[in-house]
C-alpha cells in the first residue's frame, strides 16, 4: 500500500551496521544508540532533499524502516514482531560536518526534507535478510543486506519500546550500512530495499531569498 507518516516520532538508530560503525571509526556500540528525527523533515518518493546553505557535506543513508501499527510499551523480545504494521524505506539524510561539529545529532539530521519515506509500506516479509541498496545518479554507493544488522528489528523494538511508548504509525529506522557519501544539488539519489521498491529523490540548493511564511523577503 501507499505509504504515509502517520505516526508522533521518528526514532533512528546510529551505528547500526558493523561496517558503518568501521567507516565512521567507531565502535560497534554495546546497547543500541537511538535519536530522534524531527517529523517535519519527511518528504516522500519524487520530493526534493534540499541542501541547507552553510553546510559543507550532506551525505545519503539508506535505512529499512519499521512501522509500528499499535501502541507499544515494554514490549517483550519475543512479542516484539507483533506491533509491526509493515516496513518502508527510508533516506536518513545527514549534515555530517554539522553532526562533527556538535556531537550530537539533532541539527545534523532534522532539517526539513532530510527524512524521505516511502513509498509504500510492505507486511508480511522477514526482515532479516534482505538487501539494500543506495544509487546516485546511477552508481551504487551502498550495496549490503540486512543480516549485517548489529541490533535486529525485534531487538530494537523492545529497546526503543522500554524507554518510551510507540503509537500507531511511529517509525524505527534501523540504521545505514557502509558506502555513506555526498549529495550535491542536481543528484538523483535512490534507496531500494528488496521486498518493499524504490524510493528516489532528487537534490537541490535551498534558497534563502525565499518567502518566510511571517511574509517578507529573507536574505
Amino acid at each position: 500500500m501507499s505509504y504515509r507518516f502517520t505516526g508522533q516520532k521518528i526514532v533512528a538508530i546510529g551505528s547500526n551496521y558493523r561496517d558503518h560503525a568501521a567507516e565512521m571509526g567507531k565502535p560497534v556500540p554495546a546497547i543500541p544508540k537511538i535519536f530522534l528525527k524531527a517529523p517535519s523533515a519527511v518528504i516522500y518518493d519524487g520530493e526534493p532533499i534540499v541542501i541547507p546553505p552553510r553546510t559543507t557535506r550532506v551525505d545519503h543513508e539508506a535505512e529499512l524502516a519499521i512501522v509500528i501499527g499499535e501502541r507499544a510499551s515494554r514490549v517483550p523480545l519475543h512479542r516484539a514482531m507483533e506491533v509491526i504494521a509493515g516496513y518502508t524505506i527510508c533516506n536518513d539524510v545527514t549534515a555530517r560536518d554539522f553532526q562533527r561539529e556538535d556531537g550530537v545529532f539533532a541539527r545534523a539530521k532534522g532539517f526539513d526534507s532530510f527524512c524521505p519515506l516511502g513509498p509504500v509500506m510492505v507486511s508480511g516479509i522477514d526482515p532479516s535478510n534482505l538487501a539494500i541498496r543506495c544509487i546516485v545518479n546511477g552508481v551504487v554507493r551502498q550495496n549490503s543486506r540486512t543480516d549485517q544488522l548489529v541490533f535486529d528489528v525485534a531487538t530494537l523494538i523492545a529497546f526503543v519500546s522500554d524507554i518510551m511508548t510507540l503509537m500507531p504509525g511511529d517509525i524505527i529506522s534501523t540504521g545505514t550500512p557502509a558506502g555513506v557519501g555526498p549529495l550535491e544539488p542536481g543528484d538523483i539519489v535512490s534507496v531500494e530495499i528488496e521486498g518493499i521498491g524504490s524510493l528516489t529523490n532528487p537534490v537541490v540548493a535551498r534558497d534563502d531569498r525565499a518567502v518566510s511564511s511571517a511574509g517578507g523577503e529573507r536574505g
